[in-house]
Formats: C-alpha cells, sequence, structure tokens
C-alpha cells in the first residue's frame, strides 16, 4: 500500500500512547508500520536525499506536532507521554485527526503561525501541502529546482559550440579528481582525435592509468554502434578504459553492449553530466544555502 501521507499518523501514534506509559519514537515507528501493515520494502523508502526513512521522519513529525498541540509531551530524551489533553481527544473516538483539527489548540495555531513565512498582506498565500512533513515539503522544492537546474544546463550545453563543450568536460573530469591539473587535461583532450577517441586524461594526478575520452553533442540517441565503434578504438589504441559523453541519452542496446565486453567503458547522459555539473560546481554558481537541523538529544541528555 505504500506509505501513508503524513497527517494519517497523528491519530495512530496518538491512540499508541494511550495506554499512558512512556514510549519511544522508535517504539511508536514499529506500532505504526505494524498499523499500516507496511512491507520491508516500504519501511526501506528514503527521502529524496537518502539521508533518512520515509516513515521515520512522518512518525517523528506526527510525534512534533502533537507535542505542539499539547496532546503528547515530552517524557526524556526521545520519549513521550499522552497529556490529560490527548486522553480527552481519544475518548471522542475520532476517525482520524489532522492538522486542521489540531488547529483548535492555541498553541499548535501559535506555532503554525510561526513556522508560516511572513509575506506581504496583498499577496495571495498558496495553500501548503499537508500531506507531507515540513522536511519532505523543503526536499521536494530542492529536487525541484534542481531539476530544472539540470534542465536548462544541458540545453546550453547542446547550443554550445563544439570547442566550448570540449572545454566543459575538461571542466567537469578535472573538478572529479581525474586529469591531474587543468592544464595538464587540456593538453591532452582535443588533441588526440584519431581512431574515433577525442581525447585522453589521466585516471587519477600521478598518471598511473589513462583514460579514453569521446564527447557526443547530440539530441539524437547513442546506439549500440557508435559505442561499438569506440570500443573498437579503445584496442587500437591498447587501452583498457574509456568514457563516453554525450547531451543526448543512450539506447538500451548501447547500455546493454558495454556490460558484455571486456572494456571498461562508463557511458554518461545528458541528464547524468548536467547532474554531475551541479554537483562539482560547473557553469553553475551558488544563490543561496540552507542549512537542516535537528535537536541534538544527546546535548540534552538528562533523563526526565
Amino acid at each position: 500500500m505504500g506509505i501513508p501521507e503524513f497527517q494519517s499518523f497523528l491519530l495512530p501514534v496518538l491512540q499508541f500512547a494511550g495506554d499512558g506509559n512512556v514510549h519511544t519514537v522508535r517504539e511508536s515507528v514499529e506500532q505504526a508500520a505494524r498499523h499500516f501493515h507496511l512491507t520491508d520494502e516500504d519501511m526501506r523508502e528514503l527521502l529524496p536525499s537518502g539521508t533518512q526513512r520515509r516513515l521515520d521522519n512522518r512518525v517523528n513529525w506526527a510525534c512534533s506536532y502533537l507535542k505542539q498541540a499539547q496532546l503528547l509531551e515530552s517524557a526524556g530524551r526521545g520519549k513521550f507521554r499522552i497529556t490529560p489533553r490527548g486522553a480527552d481527544v481519544l475518548r471522542q473516538g475520532l476517525s482520524r485527526i489532522d492538522i486542521n483539527f489540531l488547529e483548535q489548540f492555541a498553541e499548535f495555531s501559535e506555532f503554525r503561525t510561526r513556522s508560516r513565512p511572513q509575506v506581504d498582506p496583498g499577496k495571495e498565500v498558496r495553500h501548503v501541502d499537508q500531506e507531507q512533513t515540513p522536511e519532505e515539503l523543503l526536499e521536494a522544492s530542492f529536487q525541484n529546482l534542481r531539476q530544472q537546474l539540470a534542465r536548462e544546463l544541458l540545453e546550453r550545453a547542446r547550443q554550445c559550440s563544439p570547442q566550448f563543450f570540449e572545454q566543459l568536460v575538461v571542466e567537469l573530469l578535472v573538478a572529479m579528481g581525474y586529469g591531474g591539473s587543468r592544464q595538464d587535461a587540456g593538453q591532452a583532450v582535443g588533441q588526440a582525435r584519431d581512431g574515433g577517441v577525442d581525447g585522453i586524461i589521466k585516471e587519477d594526478k600521478l598518471g598511473l592509468d589513462a583514460v579514453y575520452i569521446q564527447a557526443k553533442r547530440w539530441e539524437s540517441t547513442v546506439g549500440r554502434p557508435v559505442v561499438q565503434e569506440f570500443a573498437g578504438s579503445l584496442e587500437g589504441h591498447r587501452a583498457r578504459k574509456g568514457v563516453l559523453i554525450t547531451t543526448s541519452t543512450f539506447s538500451q542496446d548501447a547500455k546493454e553492449y558495454v556490460t558484455r565486453i571486456e572494456k571498461r567503458i562508463v557511458l554518461i547522459d545528458g541528464e547524468q553530466l548536467a547532474q554531475l555539473m551541479i554537483e562539482h560546481d560547473i557553469g553553475v554558481t551558488e544563490v543561496a544555502h540552507y542549512s537542516v537541523k535537528r535537536v541534538d538529544q544527546d546535548y540534552f541528555g538528562e533523563e526526565a
């Protein structure tokens, strides 16, 4: 069934605390998994950043929201218990608790007001997706901005001259740790141009091995014949490793071909090229930086 939307966790977490005992967040995660009959695959699902399981994130935020509404209270590091107000809510026999329900409590409403960004009175306030946690919304916005940036980078790469694209490849490979200095890489790439090879670059700064490069500033799909020709050119140079970079895509046949040959050929398509450019700051500039932090439970080590 997949992991339910964020608000679906509010009532189960409160019900789990309904026995009046002290519980841990970890216990509530395990209980939520049982309550929603989540599979192992569901429980392994990560946020886009890959830093936290989605289930853990949603249960943690459910606990946080219930505490802000004073339906739960902290009972020590990573622990909580139900409050008299929370017990009163459970006695109502509700089938669901959501953010709109929690807004009736002044403490939660004040918390939400503090959390909202300030806007000009004349501007329209957009509806906030209440099915995701704040971290999920932030990550979704980040991924959306990154995808838009990647598309723009790829379009620029396709429009640039062959010489500029060659320089772009050099800058990227050096930023990734290949080629030694930029001067070394610049001398190697762009001078070979024979036998189906556009350049040669050091695999490491010591030059212990060489990587042969071919760059295709294409819009059409790169098929197996092109990759096979590149593999043949490596044989002609008695080379073992190659990188084939394109601004377009590779056919499935081409991808399968490189897995069956002795030569080690890495295929980098347009999408991966754009992501590598973003990751290694090629052709982009940082306009803002946000650091997301959470409470250090070890710092507040006293038990209640």
